[in-house]
């Protein structure tokens, strides 16, 4: 099975794999399944359900019925484990309601994992911290590149990339970033901060309710105050030119512009006759 189609092909591919000597007939697109025989997906890369959310799907079910099922793979003990649609499964729950349209599906347990994570991908609205963690599974566990992976869930490289990044952040700033608390632009400017720096500027975006320029300003200040730059210094030393004076008397009695002062001894020349006044100097010293 080639990663990244769509539903309706993989199952095509299902069906005509089934016979019809099984408990439930496979062969048929949808089926009614018992709530109570679906266990969750052990590998669900959504960790964070709004609440309000599934009451209004849970409502809506009830009015309207479920219109896009879940799907499912059986078990050796006649239950099922549920690959996608956990929000819906979730619904049906809550209103009580005994059995689920389903789609069942017959894959490995690796396989189960990479399709769950893709299907998620594609379909479900992750927040951004899940869907992080959903790309590095996918990285990890089948050895693919980023950019092999773009091709997979069609998300740009550089996306998936930057993604990823948030990762690297401290687990007190993701769990507001996975809230909606803090947007990925500000996450990401706290990259490179340590755990404790992140807490302080992520309570502060908060709590002041600071914009992402506002927030690069402050992260900014941070970094400057933990790694003060060391300012070069422009005073130049003044030097006492009075031993040279005769030099410069005699200089400026043939009509030559001289300077001396702080660290250097200038001439101006205005023209071939000042370089021939200067020569004939140096030749009588």
């Amino acid at each position: 099975m080639a990663l990244g189609r769509g539903l309706g092909e993989l199952l095509g591919e299902v069906e005509s794999a089934y016979g019809n000597n099984n408990k439930y007939d496979y062969t048929s697109k949808v089926i009614d399944l018992d709530v109570s025989l679906i266990q969750a997906n052990p590998n669900q890369p959504r960790k964070i359900f709004d609440e309000e959310k599934l009451e209004e799907l849970s409502s809506s079910i009830l009015e309207h019925g479920l219109l896009q099922p879940i799907t499912v793979i059986p078990n050796d003990d006649d239950t099922f484990t549920l690959v996608s649609g956990e929000r819906r499964l979730r619904a049906h729950k809550l209103a009580n309601l005994e059995t689920v349209k389903s789609i069942v599906l017959d894959i490995d347990t690796f396989k189960l994992r990479e399709y769950a994570l893709i299907e998620n991908i594609q379909r479900d609205d992750l927040n951004i911290v899940e869907l992080a963690y959903s790309y590095a599974q996918l990285i990890n566990e089948h050895n693919i590149t980023h950019e092999e992976l773009s091709k997979k869930v069609f998300k740009s490289r550089t996306s998936i990339t930057n993604t990823l990044r948030l990762l690297q952040l401290d687990s007190y700033v993701q769990q507001f970033l996975a809230n909606n608390k803090i947007t990925a632009g500000h996450a990401k400017i706290m990259l490179g901060l340590s755990s404790n720096e992140q807490k302080m500027v992520c309570d502060s975006i908060i709590g002041q309710k600071l914009s992402v320029r506002e927030t690069e300003k402050l992260v900014k200040e941070l970094k400057e105050k933990n790694n003060p730059k060391v300012k070069k210094s422009n005073k130049k030393a003044n030097f006492d030119f009075k031993p040279l004076s005769n030099v410069l008397s005699k200089l400026q009695s043939n009509n030559l512009k001289v300077k001396a002062e702080k660290n250097y001894f200038k001439i101006e020349i205005n023209s071939q006759d000042d370089i021939e006044k200067i020569s004939s100097y140096f030749k009588l010293q």
